[in-house]
């Protein structure tokens, strides 16, 4: 698992709905890149709907989100649909991704449940790791954004 200052790996990879997703490139404020370890179970589309319910929350305070898993692309499709998920999804079936940030279980390959909050500049700007505790992401997320960016936010008017 990375740790907050380290450099975070580029991703340049194609997201599930063709598009070219390149980290470096979302702009914005930051991006929060969370990998969970498999489509369509409890506590994985509770994460996917509860950062779907906070999307354009997290989009006006400046940044974008990105999902990861290693389900395969048609897996990851379906359950992107499914989940009516705004933003885009990987899938990571090489585990390129996975391998690069540090997140897969060792025996069974899958990606852990860690969300990283990474910067413009690919700076790790906070990481969050629980396991079991999905709701928990979403939560450590937007308390954040708040607090690290609320000066930088963009102004609605």
């Amino acid at each position: 698992m990375l740790k907050v200052g380290e450099r975070a790996p580029e991703i340049d990879t194609l997201a599930i709905d063709g598009q070219r997703f390149v980290l470096s490139a979302q702009g914005g404020l930051c991006t929060v890149v969370y990998f969970f370890p498999k489509a369509f179970t409890p506590s994985c589309t509770v994460e996917a709907q509860l950062f779907r319910d906070n999307h354009a929350e997290i989009a006006l305070a400046g940044a974008s989100i990105v999902g990861v898993s290693t389900d395969d692309h048609r897996t990851q499709c379906r359950f992107a649909e499914a989940q009516k998920v705004p933003y885009p999804m990987i899938a990571d079936r090489d585990r390129s991704v996975c391998r690069a940030y540090g997140v897969l279980w060792p025996l069974i390959g899958l990606a852990r449940r860690i969300t990283y909050v990474v910067t413009p500049a690919l700076e790790i700007a906070a990481v969050f790791h629980h396991e079991l505790q999905a709701r928990k992401h979403r939560d450590d997320v937007l308390s954040f954004i708040d607090k690290r960016f609320r000066a930088a936010r963009p102004s609605a008017g």
